[in-house]
């Protein structure tokens, strides 16, 4: 996916001369072309987060279009004081990317682990965020987004998945319908739902542009009171918005996510994944009781 990152962006650059890209001391070898073709707009601010967004910020107030790129939890809980402040209070647009996701740099400890990040992000007004779970989708999403007037939050992850989902901005994907309630699968957890719920009569919605929420295509596609989210992030972050498009209705609510505590064993991404329950295995047990016990 930062493949797709580096390529988007240097392909954009080509063709519209406001963007400027701001680095975090992450990715300066990925956008090696972007500094030879482009050496007036792309810098490499190094570890300095909270400074490179209050530049930014700057920039987005003449005019341009920034870029802002370094690790999770450096980009956004580091500098989150500056995104409210200097972005979101300001109403200006800008265009932060990080890599890591929850713990995608689980070798470095946890201090370099970000589960919490959509969940700080979304209650600033008038961010919006974006968990693709491929290379194309960040392509289709980062394209349809970059310029408008927001700020965005796009959330890179190294484990993307291979399905071929034709992603919308602002729009969910119905993949399947069932009978029985409906799992929303959020980026990269979709090939473990898939698997967990091959079987299952149910429905199966593919959220990537998670903030606007798209309340409308729960609605029309919730056949019972049962909905099951599996994020990649905190448990519990999208139970407030499925609640809210849900209003109208009793709701029984599973979420299933990054447990909501410190992640203190070393390991890799996908051992993580095991621990917290994210795996296909570890996933159906847990939905095929949620959904019998509705019956």
């Amino acid at each position: 996916m930062r493949k797709q990152f580096v390529k988007t962006v240097e392909d954009l650059m080509a063709h519209d001369p406001r963007i400027v890209l701001l680095l975090g001391d992450i990715g300066v070898f990925g956008f090696r072309r972007a500094f030879q073709q482009f050496p007036e707009r792309t810098y490499n601010i190094g570890i300095c987060e909270q400074a490179m967004t209050s530049l930014a910020a700057g920039l987005a107030r003449e005019g341009l279009v920034p870029i802002l790129h370094s690790i999770a939890p450096f980009v956004v809980e580091r500098s989150y004081e500056q995104i409210k402040v200097d972005f979101c209070y300001q109403r200006l647009r800008a265009n932060i990317v990080s890599v890591g996701a929850s713990y995608d740099y689980a070798a470095l400890g946890c201090t370099h682990h970000c589960p919490g990040d959509v969940a700080i992000l979304r209650a600033l007004p008038g961010m919006q965020i974006f968990a693709p779970g491929c290379p194309a989708e960040f392509d289709t999403l980062f394209r349809a987004a970059y310029h408008g007037a927001n700020p965005n939050y796009f959330r890179l992850t190294e484990h993307s998945h291979t399905e071929s989902i034709p992603v919308q901005f602002g729009r969910a994907a119905v993949l399947r319908h069932g009978t029985r309630g409906t799992v929303i699968a959020v980026g990269p957890t979709l090939p473990a739902v898939l698997a967990a719920t091959a079987d299952l009569d149910v429905t199966v919605l593919y959220y990537t542009t998670i903030v606007p929420f798209d309340a409308a295509t729960l609605r029309e596609n919730n056949p019972t009171v049962s909905v099951a989210v599996v994020e990649p992030f905190y448990e519990g972050t999208l139970a407030a918005d499925i609640i809210s498009a849900l209003s109208d209705r009793a709701v029984r609510l599973l979420s299933l996510g990054v447990p909501r505590r410190f992640l203190t064993n070393y390991g890799d991404a996908a051992e993580h994944d095991e621990a917290c329950g994210l795996t296909a295995p570890r996933l159906r047990p847990r939905l095929q009781e949620f959904f019998h016990a509705a019956s």
